[in-house]
């Protein structure tokens, strides 16, 4: 039996990442993966970056990874987004940037006669937003293969991060995990009457499968760990003291909500999802 600890949404908590790499040490892991977004919202970026290529056997690019490495055009930008673009962008060197924009797409492996397939957000597009709110032909849509995919084959086990809530379901004799976030952990669904402790969410999540890798014999074990670390947000606050969008990010990482729930609302209102009735 192998463990594999997979890691997303790190986003420039060194805090979070740290509790997170030493937790992985005491459980006698194999092998750790990370699913992308290592940059953007927080301010220890490049130490981000040196621990993940440390630490983990892949890595995979994110959305922010690939945004904040390109040619962005800023002719139709704001001045705060301008600014938002060029201190993200200027806390890479161009070593960590060139790393960065190369990072693969998409990863797959056998675990227990099961493929496994890992990307950032889905299979399509490395920024859509996919959630166990969907409905069942998009989430079927996460198990299929596109052009960005390692091979044509309909996965059995699809591993993936971006949205920073972790969940697992299963639909068509078939696995959808999501890993949740290593530094940015955010709940959609608030609402002042029903919420529980917050601190249920804004903790460094997740998860590590065991099983046989590689091998291609269904008749096996496997199993799946959603784990939450908690990490001192303070000392990340604190170390965070050139951060432009200081307020938006202690709001997701104390209070794990998200800064533009408007964008969220909107999602929801696509999925037939009334924001008040939640």
């Amino acid at each position: 039996m192998k463990k594999i600890a997979i890691i997303s949404d790190i986003h420039g908590n060194l805090e979070s990442l740290m509790a997170v790499l030493e937790d992985i040490k005491g459980r006698n892991v194999d092998k750790i993966m990370c699913l992308g977004d290592i940059i953007a919202k927080g301010s220890n970026q490049q130490q981000c970056i040196e621990l993940i290529k440390n630490n983990c056997d892949i890595v995979l690019r994110g959305n922010c990874d690939e945004y904040f490495t390109s040619n962005i055009d800023l002719s139709n930008k704001s001045k705060q987004e301008i600014d938002r673009i060029n201190w993200n962008k200027n806390k890479l060197t161009q070593e960590n940037a060139e790393y960065l924009s190369k990072l693969p797409y998409c990863f797959e492996f056998y675990m227990s006669g099961r493929l496994v397939r890992l990307f950032h957000a889905t299979p399509e597009k490395i920024n859509d937003f996919v959630g166990n709110i969907d409905n069942i032909d998009r989430l079927y849509m996460l198990f299929l293969p596109s052009k960005n995919t390692t091979s044509n084959q309909i996965a059995d086990i699809v591993i993936y991060g971006h949205i920073h809530t972790p969940f697992i379901q299963r639909i068509y004799n078939r696995t959808i995990i999501n890993t949740g976030s290593v530094g940015n952990s955010i709940d959609v669904f608030r609402n002042a009457k029903k919420d529980g402790n917050v601190k249920n969410t804004t903790v460094a999540n997740y998860l590590i499968i065991s099983g046989n890798y590689n091998s291609k014999n269904i008749d096996e074990k496997i199993s799946y760990e959603l784990i939450s670390i908690p990490y001192n947000i303070d000392k990340e606050l604190k170390s965070n003291t050139d951060n432009i969008e200081m307020l938006s990010y202690e709001e997701e990482i104390r209070n794990g909500k998200y800064r533009d729930m408007e964008k969220i609302y909107k999602s929801f209102e696509v999925r037939g999802i009334d924001k008040n009735k939640i």
